[in-house]
């Protein structure tokens, strides 16, 4: 991971990714998957997913009012990812984002879906199982090929 680039860089994926939630009554749904993933990768954090919006159930999803600004990708966009059942309502606030317009080195990505693996209740890559970054800011999905240490944590928001 310290080998990643920067400025960062968009790679295609070559194994599915999975994002699962649970309902209120805890039936783990297939929030998106998709064969045609890209990555995120930059020096210092784990890789972020993104997911094309074709491959994610956008019935699940409603905008945010949360934004945030990357200064190589633009204007990020949030969701929150809303799960009703006959028990209730489960909302999980900014459990993704999204840039619909970003910088001209992302266009690959404009309005796909990365998903906060902290915030959802699975995420894979191919048959493994994702660790969450630490922290609240950085999105990056932790898998057994991936070394760090990661940003995220306490104290490590100005590496």
């Amino acid at each position: 991971m310290w080998d990643y680039p920067r400025p960062p860089r968009v790679e295609p994926v070559d194994r599915p990714l999975e994002v699962c939630a649970r309902t209120p009554s805890g039936v783990l749904v297939v929030v998106a998957g998709t064969t045609r993933g890209r990555r995120v990768v930059e020096t210092s954090q784990a890789p972020a997913y993104y997911f094309p919006p074709e491959d994610v159930d956008a019935s699940l999803l409603r905008p945010s009012r949360t934004a945030t600004h990357c200064e190589w990708k633009g204007v990020a966009a949030y969701v929150d990812l809303v799960l009703t059942d006959p028990t209730g309502t489960r909302v999980v606030a900014d459990a993704a984002w999204t840039y619909p317009s970003p910088n001209p080195a992302f266009t690959e990505v404009a309005g796909w879906f990365a998903f906060y693996a902290s915030r959802v209740d699975r995420c894979r890559v191919g048959e493994d199982e994702v660790t969450p970054n630490d922290g609240d800011f950085y999105g990056g999905w932790i898998t057994p090929d991936v070394v760090g240490p990661f940003k995220g944590g306490p104290g490590s928001r100005g590496w």
